[in-house]
């Protein structure tokens, strides 16, 4: 099963969380802070299409999204989030 996203929609993928700290320490999960940045997976053809969007992003981008934004999906034992094209802050490179 593929998402593919309508609108002005991204389908991310939440990075994975550090389980140690730069000296080794191990982390519980409960101490690990959620990582706000993600991978683009899909984007709409809405985005793609928008002259003053297309080029921005491209799927296999590291991204920064808004902390409290998007819906959480999992498909295929994997988890994503689709977000708005709005809540993506930056593109890391």
């Amino acid at each position: 099963m593929k998402l593919k996203p309508i609108g002005d929609r991204v389908v991310i993928q939440k990075a994975e969380a550090e389980k140690t700290t730069a000296s080794g320490i191990v982390l519980p999960e409960s101490a690990q802070e959620k990582p706000q940045y993600a991978e683009i997976v899909a984007i709409s053809s809405d985005i793609e299409n928008d002259e003053k969007k297309a080029g921005s992003l491209h799927v296999g981008d590291k991204v920064i999204y808004s902390q409290y934004s998007g819906t959480e999906v999992k498909l295929e034992d994997k988890e994503y989030i689709v977000v708005k094209y709005i809540d993506i802050l930056a593109v890391v490179d």
